[in-house]
């Protein structure tokens, strides 16, 4: 099956007052249609940064030194900002980290809604508010029709997440990216967000690119996962692979951290992830890592296959 969109050997920096500092490191990924892909790690991993890439949504002192974003074997990267806006949301459509500052306040959840799906399907009138109210129907937004004459401040934090995915759903677009959709939200309007998210991708045969630090939902929802530090992808596998046998040193402290959260112990990453300003020489996390040789702290090591995954890890040579 051939991939709907491929990243390869993406590199970006930013511009700080101090001069140029790489953030994301030689990151690749692809992703096939129906597909899942979790992408994972603590915050500041670059995760966030590498994804919006795709859609062209980085701060202004970012730059992309290198690398291609092919979506159906075009590269993104060579791109107008008027060629994009063909892309955002008609084809890649984003659900924002944050539901509660992603909607207009000023606006009725229908108005912001229409105003999607004329931007991008040109569709007017009654043709797009029956639209609409599918949208809203397809993630199980009880009354729809009503709705569409609420106000952002009349829905809880889950039925703002459901009005996100419904304008994506709108618009028919092919992949989706999630990112932290299930940041502020309790743990059972999580589980509802996740449900309905994959239901619709199910039923509608979508990608999705799933952005968290949940191990938790990635194991029940993705289908492979690259696992993010200090800019680099270190492991890239299966979930299946990856739960079963984990294998970069970082990803295996994930794991347990998640697996002993209900005991009386629980095992902690000791220290905090660098930032884009620390200068560390060899592997980024060997300042944190137990299995830490001489070698891991003069050598950066990259990504090779180890069994059915990739892994970046001096362990394995």
């Amino acid at each position: 099956m051939n991939n709907i969109l491929e990243v390869k050997n993406l590199q970006i920096g930013f511009n700080l007052s101090d001069g140029y500092r790489q953030a994301v490191y030689d990151v690749c990924f692809d992703l096939k249609k129906g597909e899942t892909l979790a992408i994972v790690g603590e915050s500041g991993c670059g995760k966030t940064i590498s994804t919006m890439s795709v859609l062209q949504l980085l701060p202004e002192n970012a730059v992309i030194k290198s690398g291609e974003i092919l979506y159906n074997g075009e590269n993104l990267l060579n791109f107008t900002q008027k060629q994009m806006q063909k892309i955002r949301g008609k084809k890649i459509a984003l659900i924002p980290q944050d539901p509660m500052t992603s909607l207009n306040p000023l606006y009725t959840i229908g108005n912001q809604i229409l105003e999607v799906i004329e931007l991008h399907q040109g569709i007017k009138g009654k043709q797009a508010f029956d639209l609409a109210v599918q949208a809203l129907e397809r993630v199980k937004i009880p009354d729809a029709k009503e709705k569409m004459k609420s106000y952002p401040h009349e829905f809880s934090g889950g039925m703002k997440q459901r009005v996100i995915i419904a304008m994506a759903l709108a618009c028919n677009a092919e992949i989706i990216i999630a990112d932290e959709p299930t940041t502020a939200l309790d743990v059972t309007v999580q589980a509802q967000i996740m449900d309905i998210l994959k239901e619709v991708k199910e039923k509608y045969n979508l990608s999705l690119i799933l952005i968290t630090h949940d191990m938790g939902i990635v194991a029940q929802n993705a289908d492979k996962i690259a696992v993010m530090y200090a800019g680099r992808i270190v492991e890239y596998s299966s979930v299946s692979s990856l739960f079963k046998n984990p294998k970069h040193p970082y990803t295996k402290a994930l794991l347990n951290v998640i697996l002993d959260i209900n005991t009386d112990k629980v095992e902690t990453i000791e220290g905090q992830p660098p930032s884009i300003t620390d200068d560390i020489c060899g592997c980024p996390f060997h300042p944190r890592c137990k299995s830490c040789m001489e070698i891991c702290k003069k050598i950066t090591p990259s990504l090779k296959t180890v069994e059915d995954s990739l892994v970046a890890c001096h362990l394995y040579e």
